[in-house]
C-alpha cells in the first residue's frame, strides 16, 4: 500500500517500488519506476531522478524554456556555493560567513570543483564525501553548506532540490564532560581562596552556565545590581581574518543566536562577590578596556585544574556541569533552556542534561525501597 501523497508501494517480493512522471521532448507524459529495499531509499531515488531530469510536472508545473533548461544543466556547483556565500556575507554574522567559507575552501571545493548542479544528487554527494578521510563533525558541516546552497538555488532559480540525507552521523556521541561532586568541591574551595577577578569569572560560569566567549566579553554594565540580573548581549571569538596583515582577529559580535541574548538571575551572594571587584574606570569585567582573549582565559582555567589535581577539562565542562546541577536540584527544563540560551527545550535535553551517578543512584534506591514496601520488607533502622 502506498503512503499518502507518494506513488510508492511495497511489492509482493518484498521490494519497494516508486513511480514518477516525466515528459518526453514531444510533450508526452510517461511513467518510470525505481526500486529499493525500503520506502526511504525509494523516495530518495525519486528525488534524485527529479533533480537529474528537471522535467517532472509535479515539481515544475509548466514546461521550462530551453534557456532555463540549458542554464540548469551547465550551472557549476562551486559557482553556486560562492554565490550563496556572497549572500551570507551580506546578511549573516561575519563569524558565520567565515565558518562557512572555511568549510567550502578546505573541504567542499576540492571534492566538487568540477561538478555541475544536476550531478549533485544525494547518492553522488554521499559517495564523494565518504571517500575522503574526515571526522563526522566535518562531514556534517559539509552537508549543511551543500544543503543550504541547493536550497538557495531552488529559491533563487526554481531548480529542484534533491533530498539530502546524513548517513555519516551514526557513531555514538562523545560523552559530555562534567565535574563530579568531589571535583566541584575542590574547584570551588580553590576559587574562594585568595579570590581575584579571574577566579570570580570561573565561579560565575559554574553558577550561570555562561559560554567562554560570553564571559570574556562581559561588561560591568551588563550586570544590574538593583534587579539582580546578568544581561548576555555579546560574545567574542578569534576567527580567521580575510583582510589586513594579521591572520586572525579577535571579533566581538552579538551572541550565538537570538535566543542566546538573554537575562540570567544572580543570587545575592554571587552578586556581592562580583561587585567587590568592580572598578569604575574598567569597562570589561575580566580586562579593563577590551574583551579577554578566550584562549588565554581557557589556559587560566586549565592551570587552576592542574593546581588542584583535577583532570584537564575543557572550559565548556563548566556549562555542562551547571546544567546537570540544575536538573539534579529540580529545575524545570524550560527555565534551564532559557537560562542557557537555547532555542528549544529539546536541545537542552539532548546536549546538556546528563544526570550524575549520585542522581541515578538516588532514583534506583528509591525504586528499590518502593519494591520493598510492595513485598513487605521492613525498613532497616539507621
Amino acid at each position: 500500500m502506498s503512503r499518502r501523497g507518494d506513488n510508492i508501494r511495497k511489492r509482493a517480493d518484498g521490494r519497494w517500488e516508486g513511480r514518477y512522471r516525466i515528459r518526453s521532448e514531444g510533450g508526452e507524459t510517461r511513467y518510470r519506476s525505481v526500486y529499493g529495499k525500503s520506502y526511504g531509499e525509494v523516495k530518495e531515488k525519486i528525488a534524485d531522478m527529479i533533480h537529474r531530469t528537471y522535467r517532472v510536472e509535479e515539481f515544475c508545473g509548466n514546461k521550462l524554456s530551453a534557456e532555463a533548461q540549458k542554464a540548469w544543466h551547465n550551472a557549476g556547483f562551486c559557482t553556486l556555493v560562492e554565490e550563496w556565500l556572497d549572500e551570507i556575507e551580506k546578511n549573516r554574522k561575519y563569524s558565520t560567513y567565515i565558518k562557512y567559507k572555511t568549510i567550502y575552501q578546505c573541504h567542499i571545493q576540492g571534492i566538487f570543483s568540477g561538478e555541475t548542479f544536476p550531478q549533485m544528487t544525494n547518492g553522488y554527494i554521499q559517495k564523494r564525501i565518504a571517500a575522503v578521510e574526515l571526522s563526522d563533525s566535518t562531514r556534517h558541516s559539509m552537508l549543511a553548506v551543500i544543503k543550504q546552497t541547493l536550497r538557495y538555488a531552488e529559491k533563487q532559480y526554481g531548480w529542484p532540490m534533491p533530498s539530502i540525507t546524513n548517513n555519516f552521523m551514526q557513531h555514538k556521541s562523545h560523552t559530555i564532560e562534567i565535574l563530579n561532586r568531589t571535583e566541584q568541591a575542590k574547584l570551588m574551595q580553590f576559587l574562594h581562596k585568595d579570590m581575584d577577578i579571574s577566579k570570580a569569572g570561573i565561579f560565575l560560569c559554574l553558577s550561570t552556565g555562561l559560554r567562554l566567549g560570553e564571559i570574556c566579553s562581559l561588561k560591568w554594565g551588563d550586570i544590574d545590581p538593583e534587579c539582580k540580573l546578568l544581561h548576555v548581549n555579546r560574545t567574542v571569538q578569534r576567527i580567521k581574518s580575510m583582510e589586513g596583515p594579521s591572520k586572525t582577529v579577535l571579533l566581538e559580535t552579538p551572541p550565538k543566536s537570538v535566543f542566546s541574548n538573554r537575562e540570567i538571575p544572580i543570587p545575592d551572594t554571587l552578586l556581592s562577590l562580583l561587585m567587590a571587584f568592580k572598578n569604575n574606570g574598567q569597562e570589561y569585567i575580566l580586562c579593563k578596556d577590551k574583551p579577554m582573549e578566550p584562549r588565554t582565559y581557557q589556559n587560566h582555567f586549565k592551570r587552576y585544574l592542574g593546581q588542584i589535581m583535577v583532570p584537564d577539562y575543557n572550559f565548556h565542562a563548566l556549562r555542562h556541569t551547571f546544567a546537570t546541577n540544575c536538573i539534579d536540584s529540580g529545575m524545570d527544563i524550560k527555565s534551564l533552556s532559557e537560562i542557557l540560551g537555547h532555542s528549544n527545550v529539546q536541545i537542552t535535553l539532548d546536549r546538556y542534561v546528563h544526570p550524575s551517578m549520585d542522581t541515578k543512584r538516588k532514583y534506583i534506591d528509591a525504586l528499590s525501597a518502593d519494591y520493598g514496601r510492595l513485598y513487605g520488607q521492613k525498613k532497616q533502622k539507621a
